[in-house]
């Protein structure tokens, strides 16, 4: 079974500083996926650039141009989204590397896939930069499978502890695409209620958990066996995404909820068998947050090691130290599945 992996030394050349969203993320990650060996056992996938007409997919031409300008001498594109100069390539290589995964993928190349890129995308919307994000790389690659494949089905699954806005925004009227989302709320963006169901035909192909903080392990595994999987294995999409945040671990910096990485991969587990299940195992992993590199490498070494068949789990981090007093979520997850109808 070969599982690929996109990676390329040009993601470090987006220059952020002490940004938390910074070119020690992947740096710590492939060395870490290095030492254990772990890339010795994957299939590499080339990236490239994504075209002008790729991007315009999911972005309007202004946003882009804006993108090339500040690209000259770098700067703010918004209060948390910084651009050093060449940051405007490495994005370009970042949604083309999330092609090229699903490509592989679609092609029969690999089995499965993870796109191992930045900058992350899942908060671009069509028009603006946002959250860390310049171009959204899970959504454009969604668009060229859906023009490039004739796929009439897809689904993204989104576990980054912030709410995928920008990804929700390019689909919110297309009934082609369920996207479902967990998020710790309130909290950024702000988006993400249960009331955001999507628009016109597409209502109702957008599922939204927005989760108090503290939630854990398992919550998590009840909203993923409740509502995630049967509102995927209904829509019987025919490839399944996931943007991929690890900013969801206890440990993270940047948010308060408390998986661990055994809790994570559970989670991953049963989108990999509804992969199997309903897509001929078709699934593409697109890495968005994840700011603890500890978290970072424990987290993808054991989605990848998961991916080529093992049971086994390896979390040296363990479980959360900190206790919080949260309300049930039952009453949430009843308003989710009765939305839905899911019951």
């Amino acid at each position: 079974m070969k599982i690929g992996f996109v990676y390329d030394p040009i993601y470090l050349k987006h220059d952020t500083g002490s940004h938390v969203e910074n070119a020690g993320r992947l740096e710590s990650l492939i060395s870490f996926l290095d030492h254990t060996q772990m890339t010795k056992r994957l299939t590499p996938i080339k990236p490239r650039a994504a075209s002008i007409e790729e991007l315009t997919l999911v972005h309007e031409r202004q946003h882009i141009t804006h993108v090339q300008e500040m690209d000259k001498r770098g700067g703010w594109l918004d209060p948390d989204t910084l651009m050093s100069p060449g940051s405007y390539e490495v994005a370009l290589y970042a949604a083309g590397g999330a092609i090229e995964a699903t490509k592989a993928v679609l092609n029969g190349d690999v089995a499965s896939a993870f796109a191992l890129v930045r900058p992350p995308g899942h908060h671009a919307t069509p028009h603006r930069a946002m959250g860390f994000c310049i171009f959204n790389n899970i959504a454009i690659a969604a668009k060229y499978a859906t023009a490039e494949y004739n796929l009439e089905r897809i689904a993204i699954i989104d576990f980054d502890v912030h709410h995928g806005n920008g990804t929700q925004d390019a689909f919110y009227d297309n009934p082609q695409v369920l996207y479902v989302s967990t998020h710790q709320s309130p909290f950024y963006p702000g988006t993400g209620s249960v009331g955001e169901t999507g628009s016109g035909t597409a209502k109702g192909t957008k599922i939204n958990i927005p989760l108090p903080a503290g939630n854990g392990d398992a919550e998590y595994l009840m909203v993923f066996e409740q509502i995630v999987a049967p509102a995927v294995t209904r829509f019987k999409p025919q490839l399944i995404m996931v943007s991929a945040g690890y900013d969801l671990h206890w440990n993270d910096t940047l948010a308060l909820m408390l998986l661990s990485v055994t809790g994570i991969i559970k989670i991953t587990r049963i989108i990999k068998q509804l992969a199997d299940e309903l897509c001929g195992g078709n699934l593409v992993f697109c890495l968005e947050g994840g700011y603890t590199s500890p978290v970072l490498g424990a987290s993808i070494f054991n989605t990848f090691n998961m991916l080529l068949g093992s049971e086994d789990i390896k979390d040296p981090i363990g479980p959360t130290p900190r206790k919080f007093n949260i309300p049930s979520i039952d009453g949430l997850i009843e308003t989710i599945k009765n939305i839905h109808n899911l019951t």
